[in-house]
């Protein structure tokens, strides 16, 4: 069973539902540093990633700021795009290579229609975008930058071991130099 089919039967979708929803998607290859979208652009696909990690990031005066990084059984997008068909504002890189279940946003709304819980299911896909988001923003404007290390370190400790250190420091909002310093006092 491939990896997006085993994930639709942990929701709870019928053997018809996962033929029917698989139909749609196909198989995507990134190499390291492969871009899935890069900012103004359009990219109206959604994916599922099977295997990798992808960094979200934006450039600000020749330096590039991280703003989310997200790994297996994750789903990408720029929402800017696939919501509202405009130029996507930040890039998304493939940071190891990686693996990917894409879908057009015209596929993934035909889905909706032809399988009642799949609404549903998209629902919970930008619920949790927007959790994300949220927490975040709550995280820079209230954490310290440990704070901020402590929570990643429980929450999604593999990707400490799959991200360089600059990726790291720039989506906890410190400089790789602080970032060491903090490393150091919490091992």
């Amino acid at each position: 069973m491939e990896p997006l089919q085993y994930f639709l039967v942990t929701l709870g979708f019928t053997k018809l539902e996962i033929e029917t929803i698989s139909s749609f998607f196909f198989h995507k290859h990134f190499d390291k540093g492969n871009f899935f979208s890069t900012e103004s652009s359009i990219n109206p696909h959604l994916a599922f990633i099977e295997e990798g990690v992808f960094q979200y990031y934006f450039n600000q005066d020749g330096n590039e700021i991280t703003t989310y990084v997200i790994g297996k059984n994750g789903f990408i997008a720029s929402l800017l795009s696939v919501l509202q068909q405009k130029p996507a504002q930040e890039n998304i890189r493939a940071v190891t290579d990686a693996d990917v279940w894409m879908i057009h946003k015209n596929d993934f709304d035909t889905l909706q229609t032809k399988i009642s819980g799949f609404k549903d299911f998209y629902i919970k896909i930008l619920d949790g975008q927007i959790i994300c988001i949220d927490e975040s923003r709550f995280g820079l404007l209230t954490q310290s930058a440990e704070e901020r290390y402590q929570k990643l370190l429980e929450k999604e400790p593999q990707l400490l071991q799959q991200l360089p250190l600059q990726f790291l420091a720039s989506t906890l909002g410190i400089t790789p130099r602080h970032l060491s310093r903090i490393r150091s006092k919490i091992r």
